[in-house]
């Protein structure tokens, strides 16, 4: 079974910084498209970067700049580094990984968030 577990959540003031983790198991990493999204209480999942095979990544405007994904292969491992946090980036913080073409495309150009793979969220407020 193909299991992803986040960490690297918590607290932190405006202006601090996080990185978070997606540790990946039970996937073969030929063919992917990754992503973070972030959700907060009574509104939609939100699309915050993606990152696909050959390395291409993509994020929203509201963190363009601050944030910057990345993935490891050799270590099974999905990161996202967050610079210059503010409260409007406090929300859960999903990873999701899928091997089907288009994924990533479908992200921000159709808003879609429709990945086979997700994890369970990790925590971030900004206070």
């Amino acid at each position: 079974d193909v299991q992803l577990v986040e960490s690297g959540g918590g607290s932190v003031q405006p202006g601090g910084t996080l990185t978070l983790s997606c540790r990946i198991s039970g996937y073969s990493f030929i063919r992917y498209c990754m992503a973070w999204y972030r959700q907060v209480p009574a509104r939609a999942r939100e699309a915050v970067a993606t990152i696909e095979s050959l390395g291409r990544a993509e994020y929203a405007g509201s963190v363009k700049g601050r944030f910057t994904i990345s993935r490891d292969v050799a270590e099974n491992t999905l990161t996202l580094q967050m610079n210059n946090l503010k409260p409007d980036d406090s929300a859960t913080y999903y990873c999701a990984v899928d091997r089907r073409p288009g994924v990533c495309l479908d992200v921000f150009r159709r808003g879609s968030s429709d990945f086979t793979h997700w994890g369970q969220g990790t925590q971030v407020t900004v206070s």
